[in-house]
């Protein structure tokens, strides 16, 4: 795994871990389990041409969500937050901007205490409403921000 992106436990202990490709083309664009009380043995998850991964998450649900900039780096990549089943990794569902903002550059992703699905991009931070399935909008105006994650506290 050259270029490990985000990570995050479930409740069962599993360990879900991102890895995108690098600047010389290096890697894969994927998401892999590692699975409690086995050997530390590798095991892709997602397989999805359209995903550059940047930040995973643990949904409330269970099932995993991924940022992702695909193709990576390029002005004109689309952004997107992917939702992908934990146990088979299946795509669920995708979240964008709907053209109500710019969302570009999407990192860190994290869950608030309201259970909205937060989601830091270049100039602002992204809400999602996770249960319906929408994009909120900017929560987040911040000209240059450039920020790579985000944490709630109590």
């Amino acid at each position: 795994m050259p270029f490990p992106r985000g990570f995050a436990f479930s409740g069962d202990g599993a360990l879900f871990l991102s890895s995108g490709i690098g600047p010389n083309g290096e890697g894969d664009n994927t998401n892999v389990a590692f699975a409690q009380g086995q050997n530390l043995k590798l095991s892709g998850l997602v397989f999805d041409p359209e995903l550059s991964p940047l930040d995973l998450a643990v949904a409330p649900n269970g099932n995993i969500v991924v940022s992702s900039e695909h193709t990576f780096g390029l002005t004109d990549a689309v952004t997107s937050v992917r939702e992908y089943g934990a146990a088979d990794g299946q795509l669920i569902r995708v979240f964008t901007a709907g053209g109500s903002t710019e969302f570009r550059r999407p990192r860190g992703l994290r869950f608030g205490p309201d259970g909205i699905l937060y989601c830091v991009a270049r100039d602002e931070v992204m809400a999602f409403d996770f249960a319906a399935g929408r994009c909120l909008g900017a929560v987040v105006r911040y000209p240059k921000l450039n920020g790579q994650a985000l944490e709630f506290f109590p």
